[in-house]
């Protein structure tokens, strides 16, 4: 074959991880569970949102935009379903979507197992999400949202640092390669 047009020469193999039955249904059932019952106990931890971060991981690890955006769907919408009358079905279902498709196809590119690239990769994820968030407010459903707010930035700071520390753990439910 002629090297000039064979274009993976220099391209590294970045691994799809496999992981054990049940695991992402389990964790996704678990972060949606904890994610309706923390902040009635703990007010703080509305910051949280253990839903994205599952989307995220398992995008970042599955590598395949297909799955990533099914899976986002799926946790978006059961969000959607937990989180009462005072979010529109379908809200956190749009966000999820473009997230689990973005964190698959960018997880397909770069390597993503450096916990700094893991915070980076959180911290932009979760701001785009909320930009989704607040541009389906702002468009489809005509509701005053802010755009930016500190409120914004430490939600994502928070976010990012548990997801750290959250993605090691899920690490753990890979399937031995």
């Amino acid at each position: 074959m002629n090297s000039a047009f064979d274009l993976r020469i220099g391209e590294s193999h970045i691994e799809v991880h496999k992981f054990r039955t049940g695991a992402i249904l389990i964790a996704t059932l678990l972060a949606l569970v904890i994610q309706a019952w923390f902040p009635l106990h703990f007010a703080r931890a509305a910051l949280l949102d253990l839903p994205l971060l599952v989307t995220i991981y398992f995008g970042l690890s599955r590598r395949n935009p297909s799955t990533g955006l099914l899976l986002g769907t799926a946790i978006g919408l059961l969000q959607d379903s937990l989180s009462g009358p005072t979010v529109p079905l379908g809200l956190f279902g749009m966000a999820k979507t473009i997230i689990g498709y973005l964190a698959s196809s960018i997880g397909a590119r770069l390597d993503t197992e450096h916990p700094a690239a893991r915070f980076a990769l959180t911290a932009a994820f979760f701001v785009v999400h909320q930009a989704v968030m607040v541009m389906t407010r702002r468009i489809l459903l005509a509701q005053p949202e802010p755009w930016f707010n500190l409120h914004l930035f430490a939600a994502a700071l928070v976010n990012a640092l548990v997801a750290v520390f959250l993605f090691i753990l899920l690490d753990r439910l890979r399937r031995p390669s």
